[in-house]
């Protein structure tokens, strides 16, 4: 064979190895475009589901905060002091011994009642969720405990706004001179006057008390229809309640700068 067809030959075999290095190159390079849009792809749910699990974290974790610390010292005063604690303690403290019922009263606050009040606050700013959401979070076994504390408030909330409404009652009254219960009611006939013989067996405020704000029956066998004054007071209250609680704690702070000094102002 000549020389020139070797040489031919040889380039043509060159030509080849060349061309068949390009198209490995070439389809290495398809793969790994491939490979790395495949990868992009599998990642992109992934981050997806990272970022709304990450969300929904922070949506659980963010809960409404009192806007000042002024607003949560008077929510502290008001849930702690009320009308027992002003009223009704002095009365409890003189029955029961006067100066040595403040021994033991004082013994049991510093080692139960200020420990619990603070351990209720500690865990509630740690945990930052409701009564049963807490206990959950402790112990799904102690799940109970907060279902039975909301219990207990809902009867608290039932009657303490039964109060509520008597001093609505009583506050809507005190604008008469003289007060209605400052004296019995005189009783008049064709021929004379005379007091209420129940009222002047008891007090003028007791029976007031009874037979007019309450409007008590007889027996306990008697309905006695329906008290519309107290009825209406009794509405009030809840209303105040609703509309102090309808937007949580933003709304609630707001009342509780008014009413808790207010309340204290009235109480002094």
């Amino acid at each position: 064979m000549p020389k020139n067809s070797k040489t031919v030959k040889r380039e043509i075999d060159d030509d080849e190895v060349t061309e068949s290095v390009k198209d490995l190159l070439s389809n290495e390079d398809n793969c790994e475009d491939s490979f790395r849009k495949s990868s992009l792809v599998g990642d992109v749910p992934q981050n997806k589901e990272r970022d709304v699990e990450e969300g929904s974290e922070e949506e659980e974790e963010e809960r409404p905060a009192w806007s000042s610390k002024l607003q949560y010292i008077l929510a502290q005063v008001g849930f702690s002091v009320g009308l027992g604690n002003v009223w009704r303690f002095p009365y409890l403290c003189q029955k029961n011994g006067g100066g040595a019922y403040l021994v033991p009263y004082l013994i049991l606050l510093v080692l139960i009642g200020i420990p619990l009040f603070f351990l209720e606050l500690a865990v509630g700013q740690r945990i930052r969720r409701g009564s049963i959401g807490v206990w959950n979070y402790i112990s799904p076994r102690l799940g109970g405990i907060g279902f039975a504390s909301c219990l207990v408030c809902f009867f608290v909330a039932l009657y303490y706004n039964v109060i509520i409404g008597w001093s609505l009652f009583y506050f809507s009254q005190s604008f008469q001179q003289p007060l209605p219960w400052h004296e019995c009611p005189l009783v008049k006939n064709k021929t004379n006057t005379y007091v209420e013989p129940e009222c002047e067996k008891s007090s003028a405020t007791t029976y007031y008390w009874y037979r007019v704000a309450l409007d008590i029956s007889d027996s306990i066998s008697e309905s006695g229809g329906l008290n519309w004054r107290m009825t209406l007071c009794l509405l009030a209250a809840w209303t105040m309640v609703c509309l102090a609680m309808m937007k949580g704690i933003q709304s609630s702070g707001k009342v509780r700068k008014v009413f808790c000094i207010l309340k204290h102002t009235i109480f002094q």
